[in-house]
Formats: C-alpha cells, sequence, structure tokens
C-alpha cells in the first residue's frame, strides 16, 4: 500500500473509533444514572467521528457514504449548538437571580 492509502485507512478507523467511544460513553453514562441518557460528550465524538468519515469519504469519492456523513455532522453540530444555547440561557438566569 502507497502512504497515501494508508493515510487514507487511519482516517477511516480514527472516524469509527471515535464513533464507537460515542455509544461508549452513551452506555456508561446512562448505566451511570440508571436510565437512558445522551451527555454532551456523545454529540462531540459523533461529530468528530462524523469529520474524519467525511473525510474519508471524499478521499474515496464515495458519493453515498459522503452524503450521509454530511447530514450527520449538521445534526452533530445543530445539537452542540442547542446545549450551548441553553447552558448560556441557565448561567443567564442564574446570573439574574
Amino acid at each position: 500500500m502507497s502512504k497515501t492509502e494508508i493515510l487514507v485507512l487511519i482516517i477511516g478507523f480514527a472516524g469509527q473509533a471515535l464513533f464507537f467511544m460515542r455509544f461508549l460513553v452513551q452506555w456508561l453514562y446512562s448505566e451511570k444514572h440508571k436510565r437512558s441518557m445522551i451527555p454532551t460528550a456523545f454529540w462531540y465524538f459523533s461529530l468528530g467521528g462524523s469529520c474524519l468519515l467525511l473525510a474519508y469519504a471524499i478521499l474515496r469519492r464515495d458519493i453515498v457514504f459522503t452524503v450521509g456523513q454530511s447530514t450527520g455532522f449538521l445534526i452533530y453540530s445543530r445539537n452542540i449548538y442547542l446545549i450551548t444555547k441553553e447552558k448560556r440561557e441557565k448561567a443567564a438566569e442564574n446570573g439574574a437571580a
């Protein structure tokens, strides 16, 4: 394999590792709280995995995979934005109280 092919594989496997971590974090977090929960770290691992897998899909010139990861990237980014917005609003409420 060429150095480029090895680098592309590393990007793909790194993206898959981040996606695995999001499931591991979500499972451990839910077990700790004894109910189904999605921690903020889940969305960051999702975004990181999506970025790397999107890069991998583009490098592999796979249009189906590229479209799928592009959609996920937008959804994960939006969730992180909503979480950040909620935290800012709660902080403002607590500061005003």
